[in-house]
């Protein structure tokens, strides 16, 4: 029989609207999220697989739509409040949601999916219709100034169809080549932007797709953002407490035993060489099981560095376990 206290785990929710109506369990981001939304206008936020990047881009579609309802009781309810007397208009780009095994069925999926948009919004599409894909995101970010004001543009795993390739080393070019048009396309309407967020798990820089999107801040190690996704200690002892108590008694463990093991697991994370975090996904699998196991990996297994392990006859991956990089490895990261 289900404990009443118990909030509903939302393993695998990624619409913060779905989470909020059906009263799911919710650790509240917003006032980062508001923080964000304030005083970074253009940023990229990289984060491993399965870690709430597309959660936190929905979350960030209805605060600045103005969607009131949905952030009763949360930290950014007075701010989304004051959204909603003049929603902005979002374009919500998910690059998961397209084919990319070829650049036409890419290109052609998400031009479709522009223009759909369009129409639904009474946006004049001329360019889309003439052009393709550039056509179609110049007509879909300037209708919707000319109709609404400044535009908020998310888009979730920017870099998905390079990965998808990465060991086609042709095929991923291409891929770059295409993105990195749409995102000139992105940085030329600047002046019909209100706000702009890029997620994804790596980031490309030099000739790729950073050279063309170079007005982006990098917030992935700012000590200010360093817990904008994932769960921190307090939390995980906040939000799920009940859930702790829960399974604590289903395992036979106190509750400090319990944490103890949960840490032992599960908060390997760190972005900002402060704040220790808990992936979500491991977590919300957890308590719902009630056993401990590796459940990112079996989920969020990043397969384009397996590829390369494989091609590179790379044997024993424990021969790097302990080795340091510098904070501008990332920055250094190219298909190449």
């Amino acid at each position: 029989m289900k404990d009443e206290r118990l909030l509903t785990l939302p393993i695998g929710v990624q619409t913060f609207e779905i989470i909020r109506r059906e009263n799911q369990l919710y650790v509240d981001k917003t006032a980062r999220l508001q923080e964000l939304a304030m005083t970074s206008g253009r940023c990229f936020l990289a984060r491993p697989r399965r870690f709430g990047k597309s959660l936190t881009l929905s979350t960030l579609e209805a605060m600045f739509s103005g969607q009131v309802a949905l952030f009763k009781g949360l930290a950014a309810e007075e701010w989304v409040n004051e959204q909603s007397r003049s929603p902005s208009p979002v374009l919500m780009i998910d690059m998961a949601g397209y084919p990319t095994d070829s650049v036409d069925g890419f290109s052609n999926g998400l031009c479709v999916d522009l223009l759909v948009f369009a129409r639904k919004r009474g946006l004049p599409v001329l360019r889309g219709e003439t052009e393709g894909l550039l056509g179609a995101l110049k007509d879909v970010i300037e209708g919707l100034q000319e109709q609404s004001g400044p535009v908020v543009v998310l888009v979730d795993e920017y870099d998905k169809p390079i990965l998808d390739n990465i060991g086609d080393l042709k095929m991923a070019d291409a891929m770059r080549a295409v993105l990195r048009s749409f995102y000139t396309v992105l940085k030329s309407s600047d002046k019909h932007l209100r706000f702009l967020m890029l997620t994804g798990i790596s980031k490309f820089t030099k000739t790729g797709v950073f050279s063309a999107m170079n007005n982006l801040n990098d917030i992935s190690m700012d000590e200010q953002y360093g817990d904008i996704v994932g769960y921190t200690q307090a939390e995980l002892e906040e939000y799920f407490s009940d859930w702790i108590d829960r399974v604590a008694e289903k395992m036979n463990l106190s509750r400090e035993e319990l944490l103890k093991q949960t840490a032992d697991y599960y908060d390997g994370f760190c972005f900002d060489g402060k704040t220790r975090l808990y992936n979500p996904f491991s977590i919300l699998s957890f308590f719902s099981k009630s056993a401990f196991a590796n459940y990112w990996y079996k989920s969020g297994s990043p397969t384009f560095i397996i590829t390369y392990m494989k091609q590179h006859t790379i044997q024993d991956p424990a021969e790097y376990s302990h080795l340091e990089v510098s904070e501008d490895f990332a920055d250094a990261h190219e298909i190449e």
